[in-house]
């Protein structure tokens, strides 16, 4: 007995990254099956990064310094080879058009040179932001055009409200964050690149409010709403001991996951007009925190608060970024972004929804 107790208490700790790993073997060794080796050397290997051009720096001069240096912009690449198909998604009316003011560089799938830091400016702003370049997928998808009204509900750190100021058509933005210390990374963010005159109040309004309870301050108000909600954050998850929501003292928080995930879906829908169109997004493979989500939170949207939605097909756009992303084939609803070698985003998981009354 006393044996025991000593060899229990001299183990050493399974670390939050190893226990990470164990359970996306178990969960996603089944659902991936064969794919699943690939995918899991991808997470455990360095990410690719993409460079969000700031359009309020000097832009040209930074696109052509990206290009120099053998990046291209995928987002602008992939409208022009549509067009030259000439009956491409974007003119047969299957999906609406890409903004021309988002732009995103990326190296050529097998080129792995990182960015250099982006410098400021002579006006002091930032030439770009780094981030997963799948992540500008939801913001293309959510297809902001001028004069919407729009909602980021969980908005920090930042990169996609950024995304979403570049698209220059937001009217007026709320960007909300239910962590004040996150928020307060969102305003650095925006600052570094945005001039005030562009970011004041009535243009963008940066609030710190419980995202789940939205629905409730402002129902029926924004034409285009984006959810990108809190999830297990999978890269970060088998990479980072810190802040990693695997650590034991999290456990109840990572299994509560999937109900936040429903209510601020719900909130989000809640706030969206009849006619408007709401983006879930996570950065997890799990299709508990992904499908299982969308389903239930339009389940609930139509039992408990008497509001339709449906599902808009997002393979059109998918379609457009073969090219640089490689996607998850056969999901029931929305769009994966599965971590490649030749091209290591993601994961990226979005799924769109109209708000039909």
């Amino acid at each position: 007995m006393i044996f025991w107790y000593v060899t229990a208490a001299t183990q050493p700790k399974i670390s939050s990254t190893r226990l990470a790993l164990q359970i996306f073997d178990m969960s996603y060794g089944t659902q991936f099956a064969e794919q699943w080796p690939l995918v899991r050397v991808s997470l455990l290997s360095e990410q690719k990064y993409g460079a969000l051009v700031n359009n309020f720096s000097a832009a040209q001069e930074v696109m052509a310094e990206l290009e120099q240096q053998g990046a291209f912009d995928f987002v602008q690449e992939a409208f022009r080879r549509d067009c030259a198909a000439g009956a491409g998604s974007l003119q047969d009316g299957r999906f609406p058009s890409l903004s021309p003011n988002v732009k995103c560089y990326v190296f050529p799938k097998g080129d792995i040179t990182r960015f250099r830091p982006a410098r400021p400016d002579r006006s002091g702003f930032l030439g770009y932001y780094l981030l997963d370049a799948a992540s500008v997928l939801p913001v293309l998808a959510l297809d902001v055009q001028e004069g919407h009204t729009v909602l980021d509900l969980c908005a920090a750190p930042g990169g996609k409200t950024l995304a979403l100021l570049q698209t220059q058509a937001c009217w007026r933005l709320a960007a909300n964050d239910a962590s004040g210390s996150r928020t307060a990374r969102l305003r650095g963010v925006l600052q570094s690149y945005i001039p005030r005159v562009h970011c004041s109040e009535d243009k963008v309004r940066i609030t710190s409010f419980d995202g789940r309870k939205w629905g409730e301050l402002e129902r029926e108000t924004f034409d285009r709403v984006l959810v990108d909600v809190p999830c297990t954050t999978d890269r970060h998850s088998l990479l980072e001991e810190d802040n990693n929501i695997f650590k034991k003292s999290r456990t109840k928080e990572r299994q509560r996951l999937p109900q936040l995930q429903t209510e601020l879906l719900l909130a989000g829908i809640r706030a969206a007009r009849p006619g408007g169109e709401v983006l879930y997004s996570t950065c997890t493979l799990s299709p508990l925190q992904n499908e299982c989500v969308v389903e239930r939170a339009a389940q609930l949207s139509q039992e408990e608060l008497g509001i339709r939605v449906r599902v808009v097909d997002l393979a059109p756009l998918a379609g457009l970024f073969r090219d640089v992303f490689h996607f998850a084939p056969g999901l029931r609803l929305g769009e994966l972004v599965l971590p490649h070698l030749a091209a290591n985003f993601g994961p990226i998981y979005l799924c769109k929804l109209q708000r039909v009354s």
